[in-house]
């Protein structure tokens, strides 16, 4: 299936404008989850093989998860569920709707395997997600909510905002990221500050329950920046971290990488490895890692893993290399852990650090 969809697929939809693209994959992955045959057609084609791992005291079939901003409305959680993946994570969505940036706004590089976007948070907003939600069965594996902020809230207010949201999605959805790491709202990288981002955990938490809260940072911040980021969330009960988000630098100055907006894909890979490995020297391995940014393979998810990432996610993966990519990079860390005498994936973790 991984070569169907290299030769047809997507071709067919290089040829589209990228979010177009985007928004007829997902109404595809609906369709064709609509039905029970469906639904098993997929997992025959599809579904990896277990490999339990337990993180954020939830238990997770498989370590790899689709990233935020694939579905951003969570309109095919039964349809990520269906093909393989540990978990997932829907949004961002901020307090109030908003429309995003001018299109277009998501562009694809295929010479360098990555995507360029500058969406600026497109999305329903809180109070119509908490109502979607309400209505939509929830998958059966773990369901996490990224939440950012809205453009007409100031900095100032920027904790009201983030809390109102998990106020009202949080019945619906299993733990909550923090986003203050996007590039395209405009100075939202600032409340990665200790005093802001401490201001807007405290009111999270005033709202998330027993329910974790994770932070999601930026690849272009300084080490030192990082560390001072993990301190301040660990000292305020922050159950772990996701590294990384999307990047402003660029690898050329090609027309695709001249665009304004976060790079994600291959070009992000070595950078947020070195911010894995970063945080868990930092925590000496005590402190959950989703790893993101140029996986591709089961090589880069084993690499994020045994420099200290607990669980992984795709998202750029998923538009060069179609489905089949779930079950290539689970299937393959099976292996890569039996191949080492691991039975669990737990005992990979940071041996990088370790060796």
């Amino acid at each position: 299936m991984g070569l169907g969809y290299s030769l047809i697929a997507r071709p067919i939809l290089a040829l589209m404008d990228s979010e177009k693209a985007h928004s007829r994959a997902l109404l595809g992955l609906r369709f064709v989850t609509f039905t029970f045959l469906g639904r098993m057609m997929l997992r025959v084609l599809y579904r990896p093989r277990k490999v339990e791992t337990e993180c954020l005291g939830m238990n997770f079939s498989n370590p790899l998860g689709l990233a935020a901003g694939m579905d951003k409305k969570a309109e095919a959680m039964r349809g990520w569920e269906t093909l393989g993946f540990g978990f997932i994570e829907v949004g961002g969505i901020t307090e109030h709707e908003q429309s995003g940036n001018p299109k277009p706004r998501m562009f694809r590089s295929s010479n360098h395997n990555a995507l360029v976007n500058r969406m600026g948070f497109n999305n329903p907003g809180s109070e119509k997600m908490a109502s979607h939600l309400a209505k939509s069965s929830k998958p059966n594996i773990p369901l996490f909510l990224n939440v950012g902020k809205s453009k007409i809230t100031t900095l100032e207010d920027a904790h009201l905002d983030y809390a109102t949201t998990v106020s009202r999605c949080e019945p619906y959805v299993d733990g909550f990221v923090i986003n203050v790491s996007s590039p395209n709202t405009p100075n939202l990288r600032e409340l990665q500050k200790d005093e802001d981002l401490a201001r807007i955990i405290v009111e999270v938490q005033k709202y998330s329950g027993e329910k974790p809260v994770l932070i999601k940072i930026a690849p272009d911040l300084e080490d030192m920046q990082i560390r001072s980021i993990v301190d301040t969330a660990r000292s305020l009960g922050c159950a772990g971290i996701i590294a990384t988000n999307t990047t402003i630098e660029r690898p050329d100055d090609s027309k695709t990488m001249d665009e304004t907006g976060g790079l994600s894909g291959k070009p992000l890979s070595s950078r947020s490895t070195q911010v894995i490995r970063l945080i868990a020297d930092h925590t000496d391995g005590d402190w959950p890692i989703i790893g993101v940014g140029g996986i591709s393979s089961a090589e880069d998810a084993w690499e994020k893993i045994i420099n200290g990432a607990s669980l992984l996610q795709i998202y750029s993966a998923m538009v060069f290399q179609g489905a089949s990519v779930i079950k290539k990079i689970v299937n393959g860390l099976d292996k890569k852990m039996k191949a080492q005498g691991f039975t669990s994936l737990e005992q990979a973790i940071g041996i990088a650090r370790r060796g």
